[in-house]
């Protein structure tokens, strides 16, 4: 669908009704890659058990997350196609208010923002480039109505570790190119080995909508006083999840509006929950796609909520 681009981008939070958004595409991610290419563990599990999943699978998967959004009125793109893995779009930009930042991806990773150029072309000024010190995945921020909550990893985890994608670092960069934007940290628990040990963004262990509820792992974040503040936060209003429903990747959906949001297909807990709380839920088939560590709110990037 072509969409209208006379408004800028704006996000300022995760549950506004999203107008136009950029979803992943599995055209050209080609085959499994070899274990030592990998550099998440739930790819390498299935890497390893011969269960990586089939392009045409996971194009399946986002084609048809692609006709849910449109038929819901919202305006969908997708990345130029350059031959190489471009299903999780959220991980390599994203919106804070009205300005597109260019995040500063593992080396593996950088070259995926390739097919963000012509998504860029459409805007009127030029996106944010992050400085080099400064590491930042999309996966780990989340605009929070006048806030920006962040997962991060501290040293020495920022260095031992793969799965660490997001550094302090980054939290003091935000704070200074978003000016009276409180940037609120929660740092993870990372594995290399076992993605049921660790969370490989904030958004594998948290999921916020508009209501104020919440789905949340607990063991995903490292400092007991922030698990005791999401716990206050949402207090009643809150379902935790378990490893297992992590590894799953059930807390990684994506709100399209205020009252309704996309969830997957099987996730029959949290889907419950989410109806008992007054949401309506949309299940979509993303299993194949969830093999490669991420899910909904992974394989979307959002440009603009009506505000």
């Amino acid at each position: 669908m072509e969409a209208n681009h006379t408004t800028p981008w704006n996000i300022r939070d995760e549950w506004s009704p999203l107008e136009l958004v950029l979803v992943g595409t599995g055209a050209g991610m080609g085959g499994a890659p070899r274990a030592e290419e990998t550099y998440d563990p739930k790819s390498l599990e299935h890497v390893l058990a011969g269960t990586y999943p089939l392009e045409q699978e996971v194009t399946a998967e986002l084609d048809g997350l692609a006709a849910v959004l449109e038929s819901r009125g919202v305006q969908v793109l997708r990345p130029y196609s350059i031959g190489v893995n471009q299903v999780f779009t959220r991980d390599i930009g994203l919106v804070v208010g009205r300005t597109f930042v260019l995040t500063h991806l593992v080396e593996e990773r950088r070259p995926e923002q390739r097919g963000l150029e012509e998504v860029l072309k459409l805007a009127s000024v030029p996106a944010v480039k992050v400085p080099e010190s400064v590491r930042m995945e999309g996966g780990d921020i989340m605009p929070m109505d006048g806030e920006l909550w962040v997962g991060y990893s501290q040293e020495p985890d920022f260095s031992l570790y793969k799965t660490a994608r997001t550094n302090a670092l980054a939290l003091d960069w935000l704070r200074t190119q978003f000016p009276g934007v409180p940037v609120r940290g929660f740092e993870l628990n990372k594995s290399d080995q076992d993605a049921r040990k660790g969370a490989l963004h904030l958004d594998c262990c948290l999921f916020v909508a508009s209501g104020g509820h919440a789905i949340f792992h607990p063991a995903g974040l490292k400092r007991t006083e922030d698990v005791s503040w999401i716990r206050s936060r949402f207090r009643g209003k809150l379902l935790e999840i378990n490893a297992e429903e992590m590894f799953q990747m059930q807390s990684n959906l994506i709100s399209i509006n205020p009252h309704t949001l996309i969830s997957g297909a099987g996730f029959d807990r949290v889907n419950h929950q989410l109806r008992t709380w007054g949401y309506e839920v949309i299940e979509v088939p993303f299993r194949e796609t969830a093999k490669m560590g991420g899910l909904l709110r992974c394989t979307t990037l959002p440009l603009r909520r009506t505000y």
